[in-house]
């Protein structure tokens, strides 16, 4: 198959790499230091699964791709206006975009950008970093990605989605094709607000948040507003959620830091207003309360840029 992969960082520089060295064709949509290394000495990946260097094509021009089959959307959410202007040139009628942007908000962003008909959503479960431009670590070894349709029927799993999960699983990837995309998009987005929203807002790992009891109730009590969303939007959630979340964070290593702790404490953007910002707006919309959240965004909102 031939991919684009839109962001082709940590995330979707991972997958791309994967992708190309399964024999696909691959070309990587990237900027500065990062495009060049590839350009020059190929993209190379760190991993407890085995190093290795892949070469393919990179540009930061979208207009001299053309048609591919699969597009992966996997900038950070606050560079999505200029990255869903630079998909419509590689679309084909069959196209697919395949969007693992966190949060709840893209595949609307996207449906506006290209139309619902090409829109896959995706929710993806990795661990890694560029350590320098052109080279990508991943620590530990998931690299799972669960996905589906999230326009038209949500009954059963389509075979675009299958066909491009068996292209994903045949690269060792972790590929998990589900009928509904919505839901594994919002399972990931009710614990992420919280992961994200409590170790940026403390400057901390995890470990110290849920081994805290006072910070650990008011965790979880984060992710119950989220959970309360999600069913206020009609997402089909698991029922048992709530009561998985408690032992799923008691298995990540201590020392783990979100994402958007990493970005804060490097002076980076961050993803607050995907994250805990959108969980603010949907509540109002919907009436419902989201105290805890609400409290993470106001800590959160004036560090969303790099110049406060």
């Amino acid at each position: 198959m031939r991919f684009a992969i839109v962001g082709s960082g940590a995330v979707g520089g991972y997958y791309g790499a994967r992708l190309a060295r399964a024999g696909h064709d691959v070309t990587f949509v990237a900027r500065g230091a990062h495009l060049h290394a590839i350009r020059s000495q190929g993209l190379q990946i760190r991993s407890p699964l085995g190093d290795f260097t892949v070469t393919a094509a990179a540009t930061d021009d979208t207009t001299v791709v053309g048609p591919v089959d699969v597009v992966v959307l996997a900038v950070k959410t606050y560079d999505s206006a200029a990255a869903l202007r630079a998909i419509p040139p590689m679309l084909a009628p069959h196209s697919m975009v395949l969007t693992l942007q966190n949060g709840v908000d893209s595949v609307a962003e996207l449906a506006a950008a290209v139309g619902e008909a090409h829109v896959i959503g995706g929710a993806t479960y990795i661990a890694t970093e560029i350590v320098e431009p052109g080279v990508i670590q991943q620590n530990g070894t998931h690299r799972r990605i669960v996905m589906g349709e999230v326009f038209g029927p949500t009954v059963l799993v389509s075979e675009r989605v299958r066909k491009l999960a068996d292209a994903l699983a045949a690269a060792d990837i972790q590929a998990e094709p589900v009928a509904d995309g919505r839901v594994p998009i919002w399972e990931k987005f009710i614990l992420l607000v919280a992961v994200a929203g409590f170790t940026g807002a403390a400057r901390l790992p995890i470990g110290a948040i849920r081994e805290d009891p006072v910070c650990r109730q008011q965790f979880l009590e984060g992710c119950r507003e989220v959970e309360r969303l999600a069913r206020a939007e009609g997402i089909p959630v698991a029922e048992n959620i709530g009561d998985r979340i408690p032992a799923y964070i008691d298995t990540i290593p201590g020392s783990m830091r979100s994402s958007l702790l990493i970005d804060l404490s490097a002076g980076k953007r961050i993803e607050v207003e995907a994250l805990q910002g959108s969980v603010v707006r949907r509540a109002a919309e919907a009436g419902i309360a989201a105290p805890v959240i609400s409290t993470l965004y106001a800590v959160l909102k004036p560090w969303a840029s790099p110049c406060v």
